[in-house]
C-alpha cells in the first residue's frame, strides 16, 4: 500500500520508531492519555517526511502521500527547500456533506491528487447520506443504488474514490460504475448538499 503521513497531531518519528506497526488485540490505533485524548506529538512532520523520501529513495516503496492535510499544512511540505519527492495524493474524508471544494480545489492546482475516503458517507447523529431524498432521487433516475451514485459522483470530480465494505455483492455493485454519467445538472444538485459536516470523528 501506500504509505501516508497522517494529520500533523499524530505524526511519528520513523527515524527513531519501528518501520512498521501491528495492532493486537485491545490496542488503540492512536496513542490516547488516561483522559481518552490523543497524545500529540513532538515530532516536526517535515521530519517525518524526510524518512518517507528515504524510502522512496532505497526502493522500498514506490510513492508516498499525505492524509487528513490542510492547505497549511501541505503548503509547509511543498515549500520545503529540500523537498525531494511531492506527495502524490492527500487522502481526505469526502462526500456530498463535506464535499472540500476548497482543498481539492487547492491540491489539484499544485499537482497533488485527492483521494476520497469515507465517499458513501455514513451515519452520524442521525444523519444518513445513503438515505437523503436528493440522493435517492437521483438513483432512481438512473436504475443504480445510492452508493453507485455517490462513487460516481467523485470520479466525475477526478478524484480517486476508496468505498469501504466488506460485502462481496456490495464491493462487485461498487465496481459498476462505469456505464453510466452524471449529468451537470445533477452534478449540481449533489454538490449543493454540502454542510461542511464531518462524518468521521476522531479523539482529540
Amino acid at each position: 500500500g501506500l504509505p501516508f503521513l497522517p494529520h500533523e497531531k499524530w505524526t511519528v518519528n520513523f527515524k527513531t520508531a519501528p518501520l512498521f506497526w501491528f495492532s493486537q488485540p485491545g490496542e488503540e490505533d492512536l496513542p490516547l492519555d488516561p483522559n481518552g485524548m490523543v497524545k500529540p506529538s513532538d515530532t516536526n512532520f517535515l521530519d517525518t517526511w524526510e524518512a518517507m523520501e528515504d524510502l522512496v529513495i532505497k526502493g522500498l516503496v514506490k510513492d508516498i502521500g499525505v492524509s487528513n492535510f490542510n492547505h497549511e499544512q501541505l503548503e509547509r511540505l511543498l515549500n520545503k527547500p529540500d523537498l525531494k519527492i511531492k506527495p502524490v495524493t492527500n487522502q481526505i474524508e469526502c462526500h456530498p456533506y463535506h464535499t472540500q471544494k476548497n482543498l481539492i480545489s487547492f491540491c489539484k492546482a499544485r499537482d497533488v491528487s485527492v483521494t476520497a475516503y469515507r465517499p458513501l458517507g455514513g451515519s452520524r447523529e442521525g444523519t444518513d447520506l445513503l438515505n437523503n431524498p436528493t440522493i435517492q432521487r437521483i438513483a432512481k433516475h438512473y436504475g443504480k443504488s445510492c452508493a453507485q451514485i455517490l462513487i460516481r459522483f467523485q470520479i466525475q470530480r477526478n478524484l480517486i474514490v476508496i468505498p469501504k465494505s466488506t460485502n462481496p455483492n456490495r464491493i462487485q455493485e461498487n465496481i459498476q460504475v462505469f456505464d453510466f454519467e452524471l449529468t451537470e445538472d445533477h452534478m449540481d444538485e449533489i454538490m449543493s448538499l454540502d454542510r461542511h459536516l464531518r462524518l468521521v470523528t476522531f479523539p482529540t
